[in-house]
């Protein structure tokens, strides 16, 4: 599936206008955020673009891109309808967006996932599939068919949205988490590799999110009782930010997992997982 409508050709027929309209635009920075439609995308894309930046906004949701779009106006936004298992459709979709940008992307938010909660034989397998094809080969496909508008700009910016999962095997998340361990593995292996470009790849770690993609989880597993649910898709848009302005390789978010985080990465495998452990049967 693919469904672009980039820049302002679709507003008015003169030609002048569009050029002109192009010369501003590649004077302006732009991101490119998969998985807008809704949540932490969504609220990247209202963020990024009342700060002055020209926002390319991808969803499969069609409608949510038209009402996204309406919101912020068409001088501010580009919509391309697209799923990310879809090389063709990420393919296009990037390159429509970096034409209204002289051929660069400044930043891209690889935001685009699917959850499916529960014990790990409870969950379909097409599920399971579907978790490690949006979540991982989907963000593949967007990093390499950015790669060259992201190499022409300068001082690109590539932010991935892991999760707190991605420190340690997670019970009752296992495909979701094993599929964060992906994210984590590739951000830190292209910000090496890409690095001679003059490209910064990083993540966020967030623990639970209040999204609607967490809230159809809620009560499949007792880490949602243990942990709480208390970060607004607001909060994780101003870490997108952060990460933008002063890039770090994996950034996590809020105070509970910034203590938890450095635990995770030196404590004894056994005591981890006996917190694990702990954490799933809930408070």
């Amino acid at each position: 599936m693919s469904w672009n409508r980039p820049c302002d050709t679709w507003e008015t027929a003169n030609p002048l206008f569009r050029n002109e309209k192009k010369k501003e635009r590649i004077l302006t920075k732009s991101i490119f955020i998969t998985g807008a439609g809704a949540g932490i995308g969504l609220e990247t894309a209202r963020l990024f673009a009342s700060k002055g930046w020209f926002v390319g906004v991808a969803d499969r949701d069609q409608k949510a891109l038209e009402n996204l779009h309406a919101e912020l106006g068409g001088g501010v936004c580009s919509m391309h309808a697209m799923d990310v298992t879809d090389e063709k459709a990420v393919a296009d979709a990037l390159s429509a967006f970096a034409e209204c940008n002289g051929g660069t992307i400044d930043v891209l938010h690889n935001n685009a996932g699917i959850l499916k909660v529960g014990p790990f034989e409870s969950i379909d397998i097409l599920d399971h599939r579907a978790v490690v094809e949006i979540n991982v080969i989907g963000m593949m496909n967007v990093l390499h068919a950015a790669f060259p508008y992201l190499k022409a700009a300068s001082g690109a910016v590539v932010v991935n949205m892991s999760s707190a999962s991605a420190a340690y095997g997670t019970p009752d998340f296992a495909s979701y988490s094993a599929s964060k361990h992906a994210v984590r593995a590739m951000t830190e292996a292209l910000d090496i590799e890409w690095e001679v470009h003059g490209i910064r790849v990083c993540d966020l770690m967030p623990p639970f999110v209040n999204t609607g993609m967490v809230q159809a989880n809620a009560g499949a597993s007792g880490l949602f009782d243990s942990l709480g649910i208390n970060l607004a898709p607001s909060e994780i848009a101003n870490e997108v930010w952060k990460q933008v302005s002063s890039p770090q390789l994996h950034r996590p978010v809020s105070g509970q997992f910034k203590i938890l985080w450095p635990i995770t990465r030196s404590s004894p495998t056994a005591l981890t997982r006996a917190v694990m452990k702990k954490l799933r049967r809930g408070s």
